[in-house]
């Protein structure tokens, strides 16, 4: 329609044109859409050299919140993995790697970060991961196993260099190195108990979330030929049973004569107060099973460990324990252990020939040699 060049400068007019729409984002969104980067193809190495040099690499989506990245000019590969609270965390993963390879290496690290129970994964060292399980046990009112346990850890693991690794490249050759290293001037169940302890811990750090692999640190158990040479296979006949407790200080004396008449555990007897005590009989308690239980038991006395109890118990107060090291303080394992191997080189000192005791013996020995004689009766 033809319209006058006068009525087109009239304001009225200019309500009745419409103008031209504005240009299609979905046609060409290379001209109208900024701020977007196109994700770059990383799988030919032709592309890969074509892309300029920059320091945030460039990233290949894996999945979603896990992609790929290259970073051109060291030609550097790392992955990255965006958890459920919105974080991104990194893993390098070498240079000088073909596509497929890098690819293989962040999908085994992103398969440990999505196996995770837990929202956000952490990525600390060994001895990081053990603190945690001590402060798991610490939560769920195990202070006892978590003071034991961190004694064990402060001795084999923390001033070792195994405890500076990062959990997640922790191999089976790291612990390896580390048990060997625990061999020197210890038998092989020792060690072996050492690791078990280890194990647990960082089983347990994986459930808390950190990151690392438990195949890592399954490791077989030494070979200890336990029947001829373990602590298990000392057992004390009455006659070097006699002889401990008349070598050892009196307060050790009475310790390890309560064990001989009642076969107790010596956690379980140095725990022991008056009030367990009721004239014929004795409670004991030790914790068993998972989750750790308190079971107690009772032990009925004969006539000669009645009036030793008794005498024990003599002008004390209920709560008060019935074996102490000084007078007062309930004994603790590594006292009596070194109670008992000083009792033991004592004896040995001045015994004559076919009467050693054998170095291998422990207060738990008492027990031992209780059991064989209910066995045999």
């Amino acid at each position: 329609m033809a319209v006058h060049r006068h009525l087109r400068k009239w304001p009225f007019y200019r309500l009745f044109i419409h103008p031209c729409p504005p240009q299609s984002g979905t046609i060409f969104p290379y001209r109208s859409v900024r701020g977007v980067t196109a994700l770059a193809e990383l799988s030919r190495k032709r592309e890969r050299d074509r892309l300029p040099i920059r320091r945030e690499p460039h990233w290949q989506r894996l999945s979603e919140g896990a992609a790929l990245g290259f970073r051109r000019g060291p030609d550097t590969w790392v992955a990255r993995f965006r958890s459920r609270d919105g974080r991104h965390q990194y893993k390098s993963l070498g240079e000088a790697l073909e596509f497929d390879e890098a690819k293989r290496r962040a999908e085994t690290w992103l398969a440990q970060l999505t196996g995770s129970a837990v929202r956000s994964v952490k990525r600390s060292t060994v001895r990081a991961a053990l603190d945690a399980y001590l402060n798991d046990l610490r939560r769920h009112g195990r202070e006892d196993t978590a003071r034991g346990a961190e004694s064990r850890f402060k001795t084999v693991i923390y001033e070792d260099a195994i405890a500076v690794l990062e959990m997640e490249v922790l191999t089976r050759d790291d612990l390896l190195e580390w048990r060997d290293r625990l061999l020197e001037g210890r038998q092989a169940r020792t060690v072996n108990r050492h690791v078990r302890s280890v194990v647990a811990a960082l089983n347990r750090a994986i459930d808390l979330g950190h990151l690392g692999n438990p195949a890592a640190w399954r490791l077989k158990a030494l070979s200890d030929d336990v029947e001829e040479s373990g602590e298990t296979a000392v057992f004390l006949d009455a006659t070097k049973r006699k002889a401990v407790i008349a070598a050892a200080s009196p307060a050790a004396a009475r310790f390890f004569r309560g064990l001989e008449l009642t076969g107790a555990r010596p956690k379980e007897l140095a725990a022991a107060v008056v009030a367990d005590f009721d004239g014929q009989t004795l409670r004991l308690a030790h914790r068993k099973g998972r989750p750790a239980r308190l079971r107690p038991r009772y032990v009925v006395l004969g006539t000669e460990a009645v009036a030793f109890f008794k005498e024990q118990s003599q002008d004390k107060l209920p709560g008060a324990p019935l074996f102490t090291e000084d007078g007062e303080m309930p004994w603790r394992r590594h006292v009596w252990a070194r109670e008992m191997r000083a009792t033991i080189a004592k004896h040995n000192e001045n015994a004559g020939r076919g009467k050693h005791i054998s170095t291998c013996a422990s207060a738990y020995s008492f027990r031992h040699a209780r059991k064989r004689r209910r066995r045999r009766s």
